[in-house]
Parts: structure tokens; C-alpha cells; sequence
């Protein structure tokens, strides 16, 4: 069980979190905890691409059985 703690934050950061946690199927606090993780990820790796982080970050969430094996693109006869 993890622990909780109250913040105050900008109307327009929740209004901005509540509209991509509806798009990104998660609670607005579990939004804003992606993104903080995204930020985290960025600036410990500044070499990466915000999008790869994220990207990544969303897919080591994926629980294991929804994911798709990896199936490398067939190479084209020369």
C-alpha cells in the first residue's frame, strides 16, 4: 500500500491532467505521477527524446499479458 499526501496545484494543470488521464485511461493523480516520471526520466537522461521516455514509461506499465510479441520486419531479398 502506498501513501498519500494533499498538494495544491494550478486549476489549469488539473483541468490539463483530468483531459489526458480521460484520454490516457488513468486517475488524475496517476496522470500527473506519469508525467512527474516523464520529467524525472528527462532530465536523469537528457540524451533521449521526451516522446521515446514517455513512450517507454507507458509501455513498461502495459500489464504483461496485453502486450504484442516482437516480431522483427522480414529483410527485403537484395
Amino acid at each position: 500500500m502506498t501513501s498519500t499526501t494533499s498538494i495544491r496545484i494550478d486549476k489549469a494543470l488539473y483541468d490539463l491532467a483530468k483531459a489526458d488521464a480521460a484520454t490516457e485511461h488513468r486517475t488524475i493523480s496517476g496522470q500527473i505521477e506519469f508525467w512527474a516520471a516523464v520529467g524525472r526520466a528527462a532530465l536523469d537522461n537528457p540524451d533521449l527524446p521526451v516522446s521515446f521516455i514517455a513512450e517507454s514509461l507507458a509501455a513498461m506499465a502495459e500489464p504483461r499479458e496485453q502486450t504484442t510479441a516482437f516480431v522483427p520486419r522480414s529483410r527485403s531479398a537484395t
